[in-house]
C-alpha cells in the first residue's frame, strides 16, 4: 500500500515565520494568508498560501492530499479570511470537481512557480509539468476563491 505524500518536515516552521510576517503587516513573498476554524477546536488556524488569479477569478490549491487546511475548509463549509498584510477579506472557497480543476491545475506550475519545488520534495511531482499536475486533478483539492 503506497503513503500519502507528506509536505517536507521545513514546511510547518516555514509556515509559522510566513504567518508572523502577515500578521506584522508585511508582504511575505506575494503570499496570502488564509484563516479558517479549526473542524475540531473551532480555533483560528492560519495556513499561508499562493493565490493564483486567472481570467479574473482566484484559485488556490490544496498541495497535499487531505491536507489540514483543506480538511479544515470543507469543515467550515468554505467560509474564512483572506489576508495579505493589514488587508482582511472574508471569503469562501469552492471547491472544484477535478473535471472543473484540470486547466487551473496545468496553469499552477507556470503561474505559480515558487510552489513547485514544494510539491516535488513531497513527491507528488517529479518535474512540475503541466501535465503532471493536471494528473493530479481528483487527488489535490483545488478552490475559487469568491467574496463572502
Amino acid at each position: 500500500m503506497e503513503t500519502e505524500p507528506t509536505p517536507p518536515r521545513w514546511l510547518k516552521p516555514l509556515n509559522k515565520v510566513m504567518v508572523a510576517g502577515q500578521r506584522a503587516g508585511l508582504g511575505m513573498g506575494g503570499l496570502d494568508v488564509l484563516t479558517l476554524p479549526g473542524r475540531r477546536s473551532g480555533k483560528p488556524r492560519r495556513t499561508p498560501l499562493s493565490v493564483m488569479t486567472h481570467e479574473g477569478e482566484r484559485y488556490v490549491l490544496g498541495g497535499f492530499p487531505n491536507a489540514d487546511w483543506v480538511r479544515n475548509a470543507r469543515a467550515a463549509d468554505g467560509l474564512g479570511t483572506l489576508s495579505r498584510g493589514r488587508k482582511h477579506e472574508r471569503v469562501r472557497l469552492m471547491e472544484l470537481s477535478a473535471e472543473q480543476a484540470r486547466p487551473f491545475l496545468r496553469l499552477f506550475p507556470i503561474e505559480v512557480p515558487t510552489g513547485v519545488p514544494i510539491m516535488k520534495d513531497a513527491g507528488l511531482v517529479a518535474e512540475g509539468t503541466p501535465d503532471e499536475y493536471e494528473a493530479l486533478a481528483g487527488r489535490c483539492a483545488v478552490f475559487r476563491i469568491d467574496p463572502a
